[in-house]
């Protein structure tokens, strides 16, 4: 890439790229800080050049969107970057995947068009595999019909302002039981809107707990699969 902006060489972007990249493996343990200092340390060694924030004390320009929770794998996170001279935004891309660490992947890059980010990240598609004991599958899928009975179903999470209720049903599109996969993990499908909270996969088992006698598993795995606009039952990735 080109020459390292120093950070006191402040100026306004003159373009914008969207990324959008993979937690896989052991780097979905990784939390959302984790990854920022990775990524900044990668835009220095791949010499990306980044735009700085002014004031006191500058910030490479870097805008994140709707990150997944700690623990959970995914192959559709979005963040955006400004640049203080224009570049090929496949060349950006690669030029970082030289230098992540393993598990990140930029697995998409383009021009940032006009508006917010977060505004086209409308919805999410889920996995969440687990090993079955005997006669799960039967319990999971009456859990899944009164589910979806149901108008609302109200849960709790912790959140940054202390315990919060909400309805973990009306966000969620779509809920079905899948087949094992390679590894022998059954488990759900599910397609969640993005709302205020948002809901997130761990607390769509809490719902089904709630309407049944489902028991919530123990360290499940979590796969964001896409994030983007809705269709229909669908969602696709911005890019």
């Amino acid at each position: 890439m080109g020459k390292q902006r120093q950070p006191e060489q402040q100026a306004p972007p003159v373009q914008k790229i969207r990324l959008r990249y993979a937690k896989r493996d052991r780097a979905r343990f990784t939390s959302h800080r984790d990854f920022g200092r990775a990524f900044e340390r990668a835009l220095r060694r791949a010499h990306v050049p980044m735009a700085y924030s002014s004031g006191f004390n500058p910030h490479p320009r870097i805008s994140y969107a709707n990150a997944s929770p700690t623990g959970a794998a995914t192959e559709a996170e979005y963040l955006e970057i400004g640049l203080w001279e224009v570049c090929d935004p496949e060349k950006v891309m690669a030029a970082l995947n030289e230098v992540l660490p393993p598990g990140f992947v930029m697995a998409g890059a383009v021009v940032a068009e006009s508006g917010s980010l977060a505004d086209g990240l409308e919805a999410s598609s889920w996995e969440v595999r687990w090993h079955f004991a005997d006669g799960e599958r039967e319990i999971l899928e009456a859990a899944v019909a009164a589910f979806d009975d149901a108008e609302k179903i109200e849960v709790e999470r912790m959140m940054k302002n202390g315990l919060r209720t909400f309805d973990a049903r009306g966000p969620v599109e779509l809920l079905e039981v899948l087949d094992a996969d390679t590894e022998g993990r059954a488990g759900l499908g599910m397609v969640i809107c993005h709302a205020v909270p948002l809901v997130r996969p761990e607390d769509v088992l809490s719902a089904l707990a709630v309407v049944s006698d489902f028991v919530k598993p123990v360290g499940p795995r979590q796969t964001r699969l896409a994030q983007g606009k809705r269709v229909g039952e669908r969602v696709e990735n911005l890019f």
